[in-house]
């Protein structure tokens, strides 16, 4: 599976972003997605999750209606809208497959259990 993201940027806060995360190999539509960040010097962090399907999503408490993530199995690829970005949204953004558990029944924070990363996305949000 490879993973590109995309959609990253400087935007001033209040402002939107769209992120983008293209998938190829494995069939997409049999896997959950993740989004996490990393902010310089913090430990890598969940931001949000969508199941195989997309009926489930799952998301951290501090980005809750904000950001939103959807899918598109017909084009392989998953979103994270982010609204009314704040400053200490800046990071670097991941995507990443959980390819390991096909058809899995409910969705997973954990870093480890995602076996399939993008190379990652700035986002700075300004003050």
């Amino acid at each position: 599976v490879q993973l590109q993201a995309s959609g990253g940027g400087l935007v001033q806060a209040g402002g939107s972003l769209r992120l983008s995360c293209a998938a190829s190999g494995r069939t997409f539509s049999s896997y959950a997605m993740g989004w996490f960040r990393q902010a310089p010097g913090k430990e890598r962090e969940f931001v949000a999750a969508i199941s195989w399907s997309g009926r489930s999503i799952s998301s951290t408490d501090s980005v809750k209606g904000r950001f939103t993530t959807s899918r598109d199995n017909a084009k392989n690829t998953v979103y994270l809208q982010m609204n009314s970005l704040k400053p200490e949204d800046t990071a670097v953004y991941y995507c990443a497959a959980d390819t390991s558990n096909p058809f899995r029944q409910g969705l997973t924070r954990l870093s480890d259990e995602y076996d399939y990363w993008g190379q990652g996305t700035q986002v700075t949000v300004s003050s």
